[in-house]
């Protein structure tokens, strides 16, 4: 892919040759391929989904459909925490509308979004699978649950002020 004028960044696909050269002649890989993308790159972005496609002998259309069909898949980068709410029957009975409410209005972002600064991305998911918690949330693999709106956001500026004292 060439270089642009525009914003958008163009990724070191030297990164991914070797997940490339081990799994480019497997049938069935393609998911393997997409999550060891994710891990190098933090996401799966446009011109390494391009770059797969071509290395696969398949179309960008097939990864894409693979990488937007598995919520596991991000095609957007994501803030140092990133934070997935779960949005699962106990949890919304229990008030995870309240929860995801409060997180938007403290982070000033939406479902899907990253803050400015970079700091966290918020991710709602259909379960957790830690219902005798909810409502709960993950942020980098921690669980937090029995939250109110309230302990949501100490556990957000917590995470701030330890960001902060670095």
């Amino acid at each position: 892919m060439k270089d642009c004028k525009c914003s958008h960044k163009i990724s070191d696909l030297s990164l991914i040759k070797n997940v490339l050269d081990q799994y480019k002649d497997k049938p069935g890989s393609l998911i393997t391929v997409l999550q060891k993308a994710q891990e190098i790159y933090g996401y799966l972005p446009t011109d390494v989904i391009y770059h797969i496609a071509d290395v696969m002998k398949t179309t960008p259309a097939e990864v894409m459909g693979v990488a937007t069909f598995y919520t596991q898949f991000r095609l957007k980068p994501v803030g140092k925490y990133l934070i997935m709410l779960c949005q699962g029957t106990a949890c919304h009975v229990n008030g995870s509308e309240r929860i995801e409410s409060a997180i938007c209005q403290r982070l000033g972002i939406c479902d899907g979004d990253t803050t400015q600064d970079g700091m966290f991305s918020l991710k709602n998911v259909a379960c957790l699978g830690c219902c005798s918690l909810s409502p709960v949330m993950m942020i980098n693999g921690e669980t937090y649950g029995s939250l109110t709106p309230q302990k949501a956001i100490e556990i957000i500026d917590g995470l701030y002020a330890k960001e902060a004292d670095k």
